[in-house]
């Protein structure tokens, strides 16, 4: 990261740490040594995983794009949001309708420094906040959010590449049914999940046993996330092909991505 930059007392750069990880992939800078050692031997497991992780920002912008457009959503919880890159959930939906409001909730206090810049308020444009905060703490984030964001009326809850951070004893599916539940009726659940299907045991139990560990899931499994729920079409699908007919071609395999996804409404 750049010279001269604050960094917080408690942050640890010996550990890698999945936002700075995500940041690497991009082609980022705000990462440290072991962040590119950790993401260097995914590299090693899943070659296209580059590919991935630009093909996630690309669904997060369409399904942005689509809330804060043709649905009317005003306002985004956007949890495990990770350090600012290209086409960010306020950039988006403030592009859209700039009285958007939009909270970032992030666990890594790197991430905060960052925030410092999104907080600056500009005339006509919605508030941007941030939450220092893990999505392993829903009741905490529900309640901090709460200070920005009107649970009266409908929100856009972004929990794009986080929940395969989430062993199942953790109770991924609770956490998500408990932020859904605090939402209004007319509210989203824009979400992506790295799955199995097309990766070989070996390398699945890789990602689970790595310095970050990561619980891919079934396709089956990512679809029981939006139980209850009303799937807007084509459906839980591969991020290379959720409404993707403007992105540029060829679009990549789902073998590349090995990532599904869906956006729900909120009956």
């Amino acid at each position: 990261m750049a010279d001269g930059q604050e960094l917080p007392s408690r942050l640890d750069t010996s550990v890698p740490h999945p936002a700075r990880r995500y940041n690497y992939w991009l082609g980022g800078k705000d990462n440290f040594a072991a962040d590119r050692e950790s993401g260097d031997a995914v590299v090693s497991i899943f070659p296209s995983i580059r590919t991935a992780v630009i093909e996630n920002r690309y669904f997060l912008r369409r399904a942005v794009t689509l809330l804060a457009g043709e649905l009317g959503i005003r306002q985004f919880l956007d949890i495990g949001t990770g350090l600012p890159s290209a086409d960010n959930t306020h950039e988006v939906a403030q592009r859209v309708a700039p009285q958007s409001r939009v909270v970032y909730v992030d666990n890594d206090p790197l991430v905060m420094v960052h925030a410092r810049a999104l907080l600056t308020a500009r005339p006509g444009i919605g508030t941007t906040d941030y939450l220092e905060a893990d999505v392993r703490s829903p009741e905490y984030i529900l309640q901090e959010a709460a200070k920005t964001l009107d649970f009266g009326r409908p929100i856009g809850l972004m929990l794009i590449a986080i929940m395969h951070f989430i062993a199942d004893e953790e109770d991924p599916y609770g956490i998500v049914a408990r932020l859904v539940s605090a939402l209004p009726s007319g509210s989203y659940l824009v979400l992506s999940h790295s799955t199995t299907d097309h990766l070989s045991p070996e390398a699945v139990d890789a990602f689970r046993t790595g310095a970050i560990p990561v619980y891919l899931r079934r396709h089956d499994e990512v679809v029981h996330f939006f139980d209850g729920l009303e799937v807007l079409d084509p459906g839980v699908v591969s991020i290379s092909s959720w409404r993707a007919e403007n992105e540029p071609e060829p679009r990549p395999d789902e073998s590349d991505t090995a990532t599904d996804c869906a956006v729900a409404r909120i009956p």
